[in-house]
């Protein structure tokens, strides 16, 4: 890391969206600090899809090749750590890190993603992500035609339902429980020909995140190639809410369009403002925020100029 009194931004997240504002901020001739733990949300995905150029790689070396990409341009650090604390002061944003670094800059983008919190049913972490996915854009292709299923219930369940049905004719929603669907929910579900079962699970029978068969609690298994669900989430860093920015009731950041918080110079990019995960979009909100936030100095800087020569 290039030690500066002051960078003019520093991005907490050096994934996908934080390695793309980096590069528009470089490429804009801005002295940028990119701080990252080193723990994204997919790093036990084993391929990224629907990205185009980049189709069917891992995302780590997306990653990596986004990093080395960033890193050429020579107003642009990165710090390996993670950011602890963030607060505003005269003048800029000050966070400080893991290790006892403070650092200081006039704009900052949040990119810390999301922590997946995943169901007390053993075995669903180790396929979350492998088997067991929450994007039929991302992964919906690969398993196409094989014997998937749903895991959700009431609302959730019915719109996953609707939207993933035509990736396989061999579908069956599992509810884990009594379903709480309405009777025109179920009455669709059924015109769909998708069962619906609601024995609850056991365990999530697996070789290496590979699913194998769903166990019931009462004893009896079903045999399964990937299943879909849902989860909740909450933010990975609690930087958000020591700076003040709002949130939405999914736990999202609230963003404008170019990723402005409610908080002046504080914006956030990537699936911590969107349940859009996709790499694509990721990229998309960390462009965006790095075009305005450039904007932005250059007008700051504009004022300060003009200001002076009329006083002078």
């Amino acid at each position: 890391m290039q030690q500066k009194d002051l960078f003019d931004v520093i991005i907490v997240g050096g994934s996908y969206a934080g390695l793309s504002a980096a590069m528009t901020l470089g490429r804009s001739l801005r002295n940028v600090l990119v701080i990252d733990s080193g723990k994204p949300c997919n790093r036990q995905t084993p391929h990224s899809h629907n990205f185009l150029t980049r189709d069917g790689d891992t995302p780590a070396t997306i990653s990596a090749i986004a990093k080395e990409q960033v890193l050429q341009y020579p107003t642009v650090s990165f710090l390996s750590d993670l950011a602890t604390n963030a607060y505003t002061e005269s003048g800029g944003i000050v966070v400080k890190t893991a290790t006892g670094q403070q650092v200081r800059a006039k704009k900052l983008i949040l990119a810390t993603g999301v922590e997946d919190l995943m169901p007390p049913i053993p075995g669903f972490p180790e396929c979350w992500g492998r088997s067991i996915l929450h994007c039929p854009y991302c992964h919906g292709y690969e398993v196409h035609g094989q014997r998937l299923g749903i895991l959700a219930n009431g609302d959730t369940a019915y719109e996953m339902v609707r939207h993933i049905q035509h990736w396989s004719p061999t579908m069956t929603l599992f509810t884990n429980g009594p379903a709480t669907l309405t009777s025109n929910q179920r009455q669709v579900i059924d015109q769909l020909n998708i069962p619906i079962l609601e024995t609850e699970i056991a365990a999530i029978e697996h070789e290496n995140g590979q699913l194998k068969n769903l166990r019931f609690m009462d004893g009896s298994a079903y045999e399964l190639d990937a299943i879909f669900s849902r989860v909740p989430f909450r933010q990975h860093s609690d930087l958000a809410n020591q700076l003040g920015c709002d949130l939405a009731e999914s736990g999202l950041i609230k963003t404008a369009e170019f990723g402005q918080t409610n908080v002046a110079s504080v914006y956030a990019a990537g699936d911590t403002i969107s349940p859009m995960r996709q790499v694509s979009l990721a990229v998309l909100k960390g462009n965006l925020a790095g075009v305005w936030i450039n904007r932005e100095l250059i007008e700051e800087d504009l004022a300060v100029r003009l200001q002076a020569s009329i006083q002078y």
